[in-house]
């Protein structure tokens, strides 16, 4: 029997006569359904947050930090469920799942290690006797909306840092990826953590995330996903002036210049890019390699590409990477693919639709001959799917580069210092990885510049994102 899950708020379980159905993207079979919050529920999960929130507040950080290891405990000793969910409805391969499910464990005791470091400030004045203390505290209540290609990660995300500085939260996940979410709140149950302080609400964005976007009871949106949907939250914040932290899209470009280690340069990138099946905003997006290289490199691309597993990771473990996540996702990365070849880019490897049977799978492709103007290099792909532009130099390559709309992630690959350095200092995105893959540390600060969002994750400079400053001048 197909299980149907509830909404949590208040640490009780809440049905709804409006269901949606999940289904796994990789086969097209039905795995359960989650209910469809209504603006009443959306109103009682953030009351019940809302009400929760000053006690939390007061209690001890060091306090607030032992609920989330214990929560962190609870997701290691069902890792292998956990990750067996997240293979099913999102299609990511087993072993990335089980790393999700580990690394949202670690992050969850991370951010509790935070409790004893959260500090204020003490000023100098320009009066005598006076004491000028700036004091970090808490916003409130946090909607955290997540996206379907790390959810169960995304919920740490969101949700530790939210809590060790004294916020209470509202997550509403993806109708996409929503189970995992149920699962994690019911081990949330199964602990000790105040009734309110952490809720899960279901549904479409266009219904529940749009009734915490406009709610004048919430105190931060911390969203990712797409521009489109951000713009959107924004402008249902707007009225309320409600704060924003949101991760957008990303176009990552990757530079190859003629002194690289080749070797490492492929491995790097088709890592990169072949991760969740492209569906990460920081998978290198395009690629810009120096002429001297270019054959050598697009040949060592495509084999590695070519060699790609694919398939149904519920039913085959030892694959590089599952399906789309859905058949808008596929018929997108279908048409740009179509479109580059169309307007002159060549097809070296891939470029089709994956006959399966079942389910969204799109070969892995690397197209060669692209230019700066065709859309397949400036457009999020978000697929796996190569594109390589010739350059003749690292100045052209930056200029390239930075001709975007994104500025999330970049990579380059060489020996010379002199040119990594020059990298760093003109590339004008949040984050540059260097002979590496493209994948960030919790202890990081991952966030982006122009569409690619407001507001950052992880480390102490994320951390801070979930408080405000206060100010106290304290005359003798």
């Amino acid at each position: 029997m197909t299980q149907t899950y509830q909404h949590y708020i208040a640490n009780d379980w809440h049905s709804s006569q409006a269901l949606i159905e999940v289904y796994n993207p990789a086969n097209a079979q039905l795995l359960a359904r989650i209910p469809q919050a209504s603006d009443a529920q959306v109103d009682q999960a953030i009351e019940a947050a809302r009400k929760a929130q000053k006690a939390w507040a007061l209690t001890p950080a060091i306090e607030r930090a032992g609920h989330l290891r214990r929560i962190a405990s609870k997701v290691r000793e069902h890792a292998e469920r956990l990750a067996r969910v997240i293979t099913q409805e999102q299609g990511k391969v087993p072993a990335l799942a089980l790393v999700e499910v580990h690394f949202t464990a670690d992050y969850l005791d991370y951010m509790a290690e935070w409790a004893r470091r959260l500090e204020g400030e003490i000023l100098t004045s320009d009066r005598v006797g006076e004491h000028i203390f700036l004091q970090r505290k808490p916003l409130g209540v946090v909607a955290g909306i997540l996206p379907w290609n790390f959810p169960f990660f995304l919920i740490a995300r969101k949700m530790a840092p939210a809590l060790v500085t004294g916020n209470t939260i509202v997550i509403k996940p993806s109708e996409e990826t929503p189970i995992n979410c149920f699962e994690f709140a019911r081990l949330v149950a199964e602990t000790d953590l105040p009734s309110g302080v952490f809720n899960v609400v279901g549904g479409t964005g266009a219904v529940a995330g749009h009734a915490l976007t406009r709610h004048p009871g919430i105190d931060l949106i911390s969203f990712t996903g797409s521009v489109a949907t951000g713009s959107r939250i924004m402008a249902a914040a707007a009225p309320n002036i409600t704060k924003l932290n949101l991760e957008l899209g990303g176009k990552a470009p990757a530079i190859v210049l003629a002194d690289a280690d080749l070797a490492l340069a492929v491995r790097a990138i088709t890592a990169s890019r072949v991760i969740n099946t492209g569906q990460v905003c920081n998978c290198a997006e395009r690629v810009y390699v120096e002429r001297k290289v270019a054959d050598a490199f697009i040949q060592q691309l495509s084999t590695a590409m070519a060699a790609t597993r694919y398939g149904d990771p519920s039913r085959q473990g030892d694959l590089d990477m599952g399906p789309l996540i859905n058949q808008a996702g596929l018929d997108k990365v279908a048409q740009m693919v179509r479109t580059a070849s169309d307007q002159g880019a060549q097809i070296i490897t891939g470029g089709a639709v994956a006959d399966l049977g079942a389910g969204f799978h799109y070969q892995p492709t690397v197209l060669a001959g692209c230019t700066a103007q065709m859309e397949i290099m400036r457009k999020e792909i978000f697929g796996p799917v190569l594109p390589v532009q010739i350059v003749d130099s690292l100045e052209q390559a930056i200029a390239l580069a930075n001709d975007s709309e994104y500025g999330l992630t970049s990579s380059l690959y060489t020996r010379n210092l002199s040119a990594a350095l020059k990298a760093s200092r003109e590339l004008d995105f949040g984050e540059t990885y260097v002979n590496r893959e493209n994948f960030e540390a919790m202890q990081g600060f991952h966030a982006g510049t122009r569409k690619s969002g407001i507001g950052g994750a992880d480390g102490k400079h994320g951390l801070y994102e979930y408080t405000h400053t206060h100010v106290v001048y304290l005359q003798e």
